[in-house]
């Protein structure tokens, strides 16, 4: 018994740790923003920062809107409606996860700007023969942001909401219908108000990584908070500025997962029984099938088929530039940053959830949540609450190792990409951590229980029983991982070391400098990634 004490305080200590780590940047971020070197606040009170909270306002209205509109829109029409293409729509439209905002944006500028084909080929049609002779929306504009924007994150909203209309009871429909019910009236009535949590919790997570985003707003000019930190960093040399920055920025995100908690927290909605009748589709012809398969395929285009062709067409153009030592390195470094951040992210995951059940669900319903706020925090913030913290860290083991061996070992955290690393554990860990607990969760607590009274310790309990009937959603966490670390841009520019360059990086880099047949190769290869994990995502909602 006093050996099991022991292993199980070994257990608690490292679950508490990990925990506590995960949350440090966060607490970093509040304690750097409050105790400055030099406090600028009133400064950016009264010049850019209500410009930066106005812009990532609107943004955020903006995405809110449109993401709702279209994700629910193309989930009612392809689970209540069979017309020609629905089926295959049905997955397609999930495919602009696999790209990220910031590529999207590359492709749509590069499509629409004056030099693209399409103003090139309207001049060409109509006989025009320079800007004078007609007139263009402006393209890099704050409007088109909110469209590239929405391109790419409305298949949170379309993937939960099509959940919720498959889930509810074919019954609620025909008693609606025998009411005196519409196709409208059905929508508005039954559907939207059962489908609402769903809905509510896809637009939050698309106004977090709205909220994070940075590289699609540097290149449509948008002064966002996420810029803000950026710029007050790396250009006005404060690192107190932009962590008060960065606190606006985490207080926002809270207040938008408050926001959503209360919005459903007196709701509740229930499926009438198991044995509820699923929804029958309505078959659609003529004008209205079209005008359904028109209105799904147009966000599909958009968010998956302009930056895929874009980027196709680009690097098809300098086939040589595949070849480029730059790219294998950026490949290579993506690799193996992304892969080692998967790995312990997944792993710590493990560790903690194990350790904090065996503690008792009182502990663990209260430091579980916690620990997914990493998830809600954009990587620029986490990366203000990391970088300075480490560097002091960084400083001070290698003096002291200078001091006891007269070798100066340089700076082991901040100058490699261990920092990389551990931004994306921190950033990540929410994903990770809630597959994980849903796997413990599908395990019977009888078979733990069999294996400790045959002899077995917690250890031996853990790769025993539970990692081998955890194998197939512990693949599936490291995928996931996998792939959102190869497509994160912010915390990668702040905290990378010297000359280390990512796919994302690279790509960001190169179209920064106008260079898009360089940074397509680069792109098309974090689509690539991308799209492994939105075929898993299919596949597990089929």
């Amino acid at each position: 018994m006093r050996a099991s004490g022991r292993r199980l305080d070994l257990w608690t200590i490292g679950a508490m740790a990990i925990a506590l780590v995960v949350l440090a940047p966060m607490v970093s971020v509040i304690w750097i923003a409050f105790h400055p070197t030099e406090n600028i606040w009133p400064h950016l009170m009264a010049t850019v920062l209500p410009r930066y909270l106005a812009n990532t306002l609107i943004l955020m209205i903006g995405v809110a809107v449109l993401t709702a509109a279209v994700g629910t829109g193309a989930a009612w029409l392809t689970t209540m409606f069979r017309f020609p293409g629905s089926r295959w729509l049905d997955y397609a439209l999930l495919f602009p996860l696999a790209i990220p905002a910031y590529v999207g944006a590359y492709a749509v500028v590069d499509f629409l700007q004056y030099a693209g084909p399409l103003q090139t080929g309207l001049r060409a049609a109509m006989g025009w023969t320079s800007a004078r002779d007609y007139w263009f929306p402006e393209v890099r504009s704050r409007g088109l942001a909110i469209v590239v924007l929405s391109a790419a994150l409305y298949p949170y909203v379309y993937l939960l909401a099509r959940a919720a209309f498959r889930e509810q009871s074919g019954g609620s429909y025909e008693v609606a219908r025998a009411l005196g019910c519409g196709q409208w009236g059905l929508f508005f009535r039954v559907g939207l108000p059962l489908a609402r949590p769903a809905i509510a919790t896809g637009v939050a997570l698309a106004l977090m990584e709205t909220v994070a985003d940075y590289g699609t707003v540097v290149h449509f000019g948008v002064q966002t908070l996420t810029t803000g930190i950026f710029s007050t960093w790396l250009n006005g040399n404060n690192a107190g500025g932009a962590a008060q920055i960065a606190g606006v920025v985490l207080v926002l995100i809270l207040m938008l997962v408050g926001m959503e908690r209360i919005s459903r927290r007196n709701a509740r909605f229930h499926r009438p029984s198991r044995s509820s009748r699923p929804v029958e589709p309505a078959v659609l012809r003529g004008f209205s099938a079209g005008a359904a398969f028109g209105l799904c395929a147009l966000p599909f285009a958009i968010g998956f088929v302009l930056p895929v062709a874009v980027m196709l067409w680009h690097a098809l153009k300098k086939p040589e530039v595949w070849l480029s030592p730059d790219l294998a390195r950026a490949f290579g470094n993506t690799l193996l940053v992304a892969g080692t951040a998967a790995i312990v992210t997944v792993g710590a995951a493990i560790f903690l959830v194990y350790g904090l059940r065996m503690m008792g669900r009182s502990v663990a319903k209260f430091v579980l949540p916690l620990t997914t706020l990493g998830y809600a925090a954009p990587g620029a913030v986490l990366a203000v609450g990391l970088l300075i913290p480490l560097a002091a860290l960084d400083h001070r083991l290698a003096d002291g190792i200078l001091a006891l061996t007269g070798w100066d070992p340089g700076l082991m955290l901040t100058g490699t990409a261990a920092a990389v690393v551990l931004a994306y554990a921190v950033r990540f860990f929410g994903v990770a951590q809630g597959a994980v607990d849903t796997a413990f969760g599908r395990i019977s607590p009888s078979l733990p229980m069999a294996a400790r009274s045959l002899g077995r310790n917690a250890g031996g309990t853990l790769r025993a029983v539970h990692l081998p009937l955890m194998r197939a959603s512990v693949a599936s966490a490291l995928l996931v991982v996998f792939v959102d670390c190869v497509k994160e841009l912010p915390a990668t520019l702040l905290l990378r070391p010297f000359n280390f360059n990512t796919l994302s990086t690279r790509v960001f880099e190169l179209a920064s400098l106008e260079r898009l047949g360089e940074a397509a190769p680069a792109a098309l290869l974090v689509m690539a990634v991308g799209l492994l994990a939105v075929a898993l995502l299919a596949r597990a909602n089929r």
